[in-house]
């Protein structure tokens, strides 16, 4: 068994707390760079969490969403989730395509180019944590899905098989001009990859 969320001390939250910190702003940099504007961010919000207790932070668990997947793979094994409201997955297919399309409904464009930009961000998120701790790490072609939050999150477990309990979550928000999206990002390890991680950042 892995070590659970009750045995974290403060230390060892508080560093993957940084961890978190820091992959949010290369994510940020990254988008920047994508669509050739400033992106703004506020401080992201760093949580650790049970993974039944996911749906709830998003707007609870019959609030649509669109979800991005990826399985982890490597030294450490688990999946990425990407949450967005509608609103704001809408806001972020105008942002990448240089468009101002009203309402919240997402064509084929759009969800090609939010598959995209959740590759891109989680790929910056991941380089960042192998950068950090020294551990190889990839992940999968993502997967896309426009559900409610209940069901979206049943979705790793269908897609990747059995994940563990606990969930980085990072909650974060990104300005352009008018534009406010509103990101929730999810690193989910299985079971014993916690304590992967933390020996590999010196603190257990």
């Amino acid at each position: 068994m892995g070590i659970s969320i009750e045995e974290l001390n403060s230390l060892q939250i508080d560093v993957l707390k940084e961890i978190g910190n820091i992959g949010a702003g290369n994510a940020a940099t990254a988008l920047s760079k994508m669509i050739s504007k400033r992106i703004d961010m506020d401080v992201p919000k760093v949580n650790i969490l049970e993974f039944k207790n996911v749906a709830e932070l998003v707007g609870g668990p019959e609030t649509e969403v669109v979800g991005i997947y990826f399985k982890v793979n490597g030294d450490i094994t688990g999946s990425i989730m990407v949450l967005v409201d509608k609103k704001s997955a809408k806001m972020l297919a105008n942002l990448l395509m240089g468009r101002d399309s009203n309402g919240d409904d997402l064509d084929e464009m759009d969800l090609s180019a939010l598959q995209e930009v959740g590759n891109i961000l989680s790929g910056s998120y991941l380089s960042s944590l192998s950068t950090l701790t020294n551990l190889n790490l990839t992940m999968s072609v993502p997967s896309l899905a426009i559900d409610m939050a209940g069901a979206i999150i049943s979705v790793p477990v269908i897609l990747f098989g059995q994940v563990g309990d606990r969930v980085i979550l990072i909650e974060t928000d990104l300005f352009e001009g008018t534009y406010h999206v509103k990101s929730n990002f999810f690193l989910i390890p299985d079971e014993d990859s916690f304590e992967i991680l933390l020996k590999s950042l010196g603190v257990f």
